[in-house]
């Protein structure tokens, strides 16, 4: 099964209990930072498993390691949604990989037409539409997909150019 052939895996995220220690845990275990983000953010027009759902609240930042973004999600809200699917309140670890799409509709209806759910999709004020695939079995995560936002790769490529620039001293820095 190849769904998505030319995809590269752009993000791994991981849900955590409390942003500011797992952004000095991940910066004591693997010197990456800064972290950039860290205010609330609601992802709205949710749809849990294809039925409306209320509005995803949570803080979130984002960091590089090598080409690799990482994101660090703590959960605010406690309706159903993907991040749910995974984890309880108090519970944190990996929960998804991430892949912008040419076509981000296509991509998502490949990924249903293959046999896998959508667990949540919701819009982003950075990147518009975006869901999550649940591909626990066989992958033992969810895969999030991108439409091709230019909004989104200006936000990754700023966060590279900070890591890069980084002087060590702001662990968290906002947007």
């Amino acid at each position: 099964m190849n769904i998505m052939a030319d995809a590269a895996i752009v993000q791994n995220c991981y849900v955590v209990t409390d942003l500011e220690k797992a952004c000095a845990r991940m910066h004591a275990m693997f010197g990456i930072g800064p972290f950039v983000g860290g205010a609330e953010t609601v992802l709205t027009e949710h749809r849990y498993r294809s039925k409306p759902a209320p509005p995803i609240r949570f803080r979130g930042v984002f960091a590089q390691s090598g080409d690799l973004n990482i994101e660090l999600v703590e959960v605010l809200s406690t309706g159903p949604s993907a991040f749910h699917d995974m984890f309880e309140r108090g519970q944190q670890g990996f929960h998804h990989t991430a892949v912008f799409c040419e076509d981000y509709e296509l991509q998502r209806d490949a990924w249903v037409a293959a046999g896998f759910e959508v667990a949540s999709e919701f819009t982003s004020h950075v990147a518009g539409r975006v869901c999550y695939i649940d591909t626990r079995n066989p992958l033992g995560h969810m895969v999030e997909l991108y439409p091709p936002s230019a909004d989104l790769r200006a936000l990754y490529a700023q966060v590279r150019q900070m890591s890069a620039r980084w002087d060590g001293r702001d662990l968290i820095v906002p947007r």
